[in-house]
């Protein structure tokens, strides 16, 4: 058998896919520039393929060097968690495990999940990362994350997921506007652009949108809110309504304010919790465990 590709070097073959420069890539790596050239050079004999093209300005993946970056890519994460597997001797809820959140749910449940984790598996590390769908699952993708935190439906690209809870949906409005509604709302009660959301890259406002049936656009406010926080204080200074997670409400996010929640229209207002993972993956068992304790901790568990 032809020698076999060393994991450094794919590493330091993913570093410069990454960074998109020989020195920051080699920063990245500790090593020095020279070293990270000649290790993928050596890659390149190694495998008999070019994976980079050349000059003395500038570089470019070959169409081969992309579909290598993806394979190596697998094979360092499979092989990180071998060894995660091996250190913890195949132990379920021990050693680090990168967690990423969306910010919709973040804030109202991983204080409680963290306490939890650090009372009854103080052994388990959670590394948690706050960011956007889109981001998460590119994060997971490529290995730098283990699992996720997300609001279905969703596309989640081919990895697999369990059904964790149901988080309703509430109608949140100024107690002197709600005095005037009838529940469930009917939105053509509310005047034109007085809901607010939030910008499309929170998924919430889709889910809210199409589980609250909202058909009429011209209720929709053209602001764009960059958290559920700024949602609550548009409503609480009396400039109209916007959906709120149950979760978000259970957790205090009214608190101090004028504001109430009400029944929206929708026979299913709410948006379903899931925990993503990768197929590939050889920590299902402490993933089914984080389901289960995460399930506990919602408003509606529906655990599957």
């Amino acid at each position: 058998m032809s020698k076999l590709p060393s994991l450094k070097n794919l590493s330091y073959l993913l570093a410069l896919h990454q960074h998109q420069n020989f020195n920051r890539a080699a920063q990245a790596c500790h090593v020095s520039q020279s070293t990270l050239s000649s290790g993928i050079q050596n890659l390149e004999e190694q495998l008999g393929c070019q994976l980079i093209e050349r000059d003395h300005k500038s570089f470019l993946f070959t169409g081969m060097g992309e579909e290598i970056v993806d394979q190596a890519r697998k094979i360092i994460t499979e092989t990180e968690e071998l060894l995660h597997f091996a250190q913890s001797q195949g132990k379920t809820m021990e050693g680090p495990l990168r967690l990423g959140c969306i910010p919709t749910i973040a804030p109202f449940l991983l204080g409680d999940l963290s306490k939890f984790v650090h009372k009854h598996y103080p052994a388990l590390h959670l590394n948690i990362r706050e960011d956007t769908t889109h981001n998460l699952l590119h994060l997971l993708r490529n290995g730098e994350l283990d699992v996720l935190i997300l609001a279905l439906p969703m596309d989640i690209q081919g990895n697999q997921s369990y059904m964790l809870g149901r988080d309703p949906f509430k109608l949140v409005m100024h107690k002197s506007l709600a005095a005037k509604i009838k529940e469930p709302v009917a939105y053509n009660q509310l005047p034109d652009e007085s809901i607010f959301l939030l910008e499309k890259e929170h998924c919430l406002t889709g889910h809210a949108v199409a589980a609250c049936e909202l058909a009429d656009s011209s209720k929709i406010n053209p602001f764009t809110a960059t958290s559920l926080h700024s949602l609550v204080q548009m409503a609480d200074a009396g400039f109209g309504a916007t959906f709120i997670p149950q979760m978000a409400i259970d957790r205090g996010i009214l608190n101090g304010t004028d504001l109430v929640a009400l029944q929206p229209s929708g026979q299913q207002a709410s948006r379903d919790i899931g925990l993503i993972y990768r197929s590939t993956t050889n920590r299902r068992q402490t993933f089914r465990k984080l389901a289960e304790i995460i399930a506990n901790l919602l408003p509606e568990r529906t655990l599957q």
